[in-house]
């Protein structure tokens, strides 16, 4: 057996010869390319995610080679290849290049059983090649398996990335898309032909939508011990702007994370599939820089307020990452815990202009947010009932739940009410408040609002978060001013 008809087998290629020149093969990567992702961190963040110890697993996978490390990550993971983002520029280059006839292959360095999941499911190329446990398929050894099938020169080659300039070096076209600025400036110096395929770089506002900066609204609750406290001073509001911007950046690190382990499950989700990192328009190797940067960013900010102030944002990081990796999954404890990341906020707050933090104020926070975090779980699942889609495969609830979760939410909002109201009614109100009789209108308002908002989610009304959703919504703006107002009177 010659090594031509070998490397043949190996690479699961059915031809026998290439064809001729003007018809050369098309070879396709994947990662970066056909897929606007990277499917060995997808794999790996995905069981890390599932199984927290897994991480040990692949540690020692990797110590044996990268091929060992991918076939690790990739071994146990359900991996859904209809949900991948594939580019369209890449799928009509292959739709041209077999309309004029010509053959096509992928080849990635990715695991193998991952490869051929997205050559089955996409059907339309002639063989593929992969990585197994011991070879890493990438660069030269993946330029040696391609020359040794088609010959030097033989074949155009679609790629992306810097391992893909040792198969370029040896293709007869190379085609090139999101390449970075070195790549391209390497592969413009070699003796081949190239083409650029068009592709859409992220901007700004892909980044914002990242970051979640729509989401910093919630921030704003470090204000309320200051406002309940009445000490609004130049120093106090100083103190706040940078526990604020601590907070905000703490907190778009905790989504990128979050947004990096629920890759698949946001692709199955009717609008969390269009989060940045879902639909691949930013790199994953990005958005895993960036997530410390950001978190170390946060912290040093965090230290110039106060040791104390750094140990909440710390305990807020690790209350939040739980909830990512495992916390979400358990029904009944996410809500609290959401309820809890809410009510941190105005602890921390508190610590960060030294003021004390009232009984009755936590205690109304933790029922109003945690009516919020269940109107919010009830919308989404109502969301996936209306489209016909299966129950969540990372939250555990099912549709039949969906009158017992409206109920919670409205239970947990009018204990809410009765708090404000038993505060109204304690000795501890006359100590801030010289009309505290005043405060009563605040709880119509509560009472509407917060029925309302189950009523709204009911009605399939709300399909996003419901403190996002109050901050552009007409009625509970109006809603704030009239409580608002209230309390001012109340002064």
């Amino acid at each position: 057996m010659g090594e031509a008809q070998m490397a043949q087998e190996s690479i699961h290629v059915e031809v026998a010869a290439p064809l001729p020149a003007c018809r050369r093969p098309l070879v396709v990567d994947m990662d970066g390319t056909l897929v606007r992702s990277d499917l060995l961190i997808e794999t790996a963040l995905s069981e890390f995610a599932r199984r927290p110890q897994s991480a040990v697993d692949m540690l020692k996978a990797l110590r044996l080679g990268k091929a060992a490390l991918k076939q690790c990550a990739a071994s146990s993971v359900e991996f859904d290849a209809s949900a991948l983002p594939y580019d369209e520029a890449v799928l009509k280059e292959i739709e041209a290049a077999q309309k004029d006839g010509r053959q096509v292959y992928l080849a990635s360095a990715a695991s193998e059983r991952i490869v051929r999941a997205v050559a089955d499911h996409l059907g339309v190329f002639d063989g593929y090649i992969g990585s197994d446990a011991t070879t890493n398929c990438s660069g030269t050894t993946k330029a040696a398996k391609l020359v040794a099938v088609f010959g030097e020169g033989r074949f155009d080659y679609i790629g992306n990335d810097a391992d893909d300039l040792a198969v370029w070096s040896k293709c007869g076209t190379a085609i090139a898309i999101r390449t970075s600025g070195r790549v391209s400036r390497r592969l413009a110096a070699m003796p081949v032909e190239k083409e650029y395929l068009p592709h859409q770089k992220p901007s700004w506002r892909t980044w914002a939508r990242l970051l979640r900066v729509h989401q910093y609204t919630k921030n704003l609750l470090l204000l309320v011990p200051l406002l309940a406290s009445h000490q609004l001073t130049a120093e106090n509001l100083i103190e706040l702007g940078i526990a604020f911007l601590s907070f905000c950046l703490c907190a778009s690190s905790v989504y990128i994370i979050n947004d990096l382990v629920d890759l698949q499950a946001d692709r199955a989700h009717p609008t969390k599939r269009h989060r940045p990192l879902a639909e691949g328009r930013i790199q994953l190797i990005h958005a895993l820089l960036a997530a410390p940067l950001l978190l170390i960013a946060s912290f040093i900010l965090a230290t110039g307020v106060s040791p104390a102030f750094f140990a909440v944002l710390l305990g807020y990081f690790v209350l939040t990452t739980a909830y990512s990796f495992y916390l979400k999954r358990k029904m009944l404890i996410d809500v609290v815990t959401l309820a809890m990341l809410y009510t941190v906020r105005i602890i921390a707050g508190a610590i960060a202009i030294g003021v004390h933090v009232s009984p009755w104020l936590l205690t109304f926070a933790i029922f109003i947010f945690l009516a919020l975090a269940l109107v919010k779980r009830y919308a989404e699942l109502a969301t996936r009932l209306d489209l016909q889609l299966s129950e969540p495969s990372n939250r555990n609830y099912k549709f039949e739940d969906l009158g017992v979760v409206a109920a919670f939410a409205a239970a947990a909002g009018y204990n809410s009410v009765t708090v404000f109201a038993l505060y109204i009614s304690s000795p501890d109100v006359n100590v801030l408040y010289q009309r505290p009789q005043m405060l009563w209108f605040v709880c119509p308002v509560l009472i509407y609002w917060t029925s309302r908002l189950v009523m709204i989610a009911h009605r399939r009304s709300m399909t996003e978060d419901p403190i996002v959703f109050a901050m552009t919504d007409r009625n509970s703006l109006l809603s704030f001013l009239i409580a608002g107002l209230a309390v001012v009177a109340a002064v």
